[in-house]
């Protein structure tokens, strides 16, 4: 391959023979028709090697764009290569919004559910519940519908790339709402303790920021719909705009005011218009019983002078149960701990091991896209559908067209 391909974050270079961009989805079955390995590149915002491959590597970026709302306004066709960003900026005109958005708008669709990333907020699912329907092209270069009267969805839409590259999506979609965001300043330890889940709980969208340099943490994020005044659980509204990353500025932040405003300017942390470059950083990021957050919490403290040289910020956020076969919220109300590490591997790995080692007692799960060092025996434990999953990968991918080293490594040949 000519081109220098790397992810986001520049941790990864792809050691794909060639870089593909495909303009319909007959091409990309002209593709797989070739053989394999082949593997998709979505925005480049995974942190480990799930999208690496030693064949083709496949951007989804050429594909045409299409946002289809359907007669009854509740869903919303798009093709798979399409961004956040773009699709609520089309969907927000037509009157209608997803039920919610991660942090940062500028990632592909298909690319965030198929590894189950999410936003905030105990009564929003992760990204991909809002799933209705699936259209991939499968390793024989079959054209697959799927929709929620078909079984296997539950387990393809969670897919990590493995039953098919995903050339279209059918979302929930919601009436266009707004919402008004706040930052408070310095939650302390004792309200943290005392009221976690209220806290969580205390609007559309909620997290947590800490450095870890201390056990309060440095700032609470709350979207909501109604008017906040005063303090907030001990916290002090913030005299400015904030970033998440202290000391970072917060130009590239959205809006902070309190002010309502359209609910895309608001869910992600970051504004649409803003380009992200190559982020110097790694990321990790662990989801835990809901019940056990103030556990997950203090197992993390417990090695917090491990953490804090090689740390950025850490987000603490809710996030509601769902039936996804390899979702982490699978059947459980979850607490998410997001950490943002330097941009330095070898520093970092042996960290992520050192978190992984406190948090075993309450079952981590990973976040899929992210950089993680858990054994796959344990993972695969971690998840009741793990075999039935294997199974369905077997069905549409017999000739592990697009199977790679991490993909065997997690679900083993």
């Amino acid at each position: 391959m000519s081109e220098h391909v790397t992810n986001w974050a520049g941790n990864i270079v792809f050691g794909a023979k060639e870089l593909h961009r495909p303009t319909s989805v007959d091409q990309i079955q002209e593709l797989v028709a070739a053989g394999g390995p082949l593997r998709v590149l979505g925005s480049g915002h995974s942190f480990n090697r799930m999208a690496d491959t030693e064949g083709g590597l496949i951007s989804l970026g050429g594909l045409p764009r299409t946002v289809e709302v359907a007669a009854d306004r509740r869903s919303v066709r798009i093709d798979g290569g399409i961004k956040y960003g773009e699709l609520a900026v089309a969907l927000d005109e037509a009157g209608l919004a997803v039920p919610n958005m991660a942090s940062l708008p500028h990632i592909s669709v298909a690319g965030a559910v198929q590894t189950a990333t999410h936003g905030s907020g105990i009564r929003n699912a992760n990204l991909a519940a809002s799933v209705s329907g699936l259209e991939l092209i499968d390793g024989t270069g079959r054209r697959v519908v799927l929709t929620r009267a078909d079984a296997d969805l539950l387990g393809a839409v969670v897919g990590l790339g493995a039953p098919g590259i995903v050339t279209a999506l059918t979302l929930d979609v919601v009436p266009a709402f707004e919402l008004r965001q706040y930052v408070y300043d310095d939650v302390p330890r004792a309200s943290i303790e005392s009221s976690l889940p209220k806290m969580l709980a205390d609007g559309y969208s909620v997290s947590l920021f800490t450095d870890w340099t201390g056990l309060d943490a440095n700032m609470a994020w709350l979207k909501r719909a109604s008017e906040l005044t005063g303090d907030w659980y001990g916290a002090r509204r913030a005299d400015g705009p904030r970033h998440p990353v202290p000391g970072m500025p917060p130009a590239n932040s959205t809006d902070q005011s309190g002010e309502p405003g359209a609910w895309h300017t608001r869910l992600p942390h970051f504004r649409m218009e803003f380009t992200p470059s190559a982020g110097e950083e790694l990321q990790s990021e662990w989801h835990v019983p809901a019940a056990d957050a103030l556990a997950a919490i203090d197992a993390v403290a417990s090695v917090r002078e491990r953490i804090t040289p090689v740390l950025q910020v850490c987000e603490i956020r809710g996030i509601a149960a769902d039936e996804l076969w390899l979702s982490p919220n699978y059947h459980r109300e979850s607490v998410a701990l997001h950490f943002t590490w330097i941009a330095d591997t070898d520093a970092v790995l042996p960290v992520v091991a050192q978190v992984e080692e406190r948090l075993a007692h309450l079952h981590p799960r990973p976040h899929w896209g992210k950089v993680f060092t858990t054994a796959p025996a344990t993972l695969a434990a971690e998840y009741e559908k793990f075999g039935d999953f294997k199974e369905l990968v077997s069905r549409y991918d017999p000739a592990g067209t697009f199977r790679n080293p991490w993909l065997d490594m997690i679900l083993g040949r």
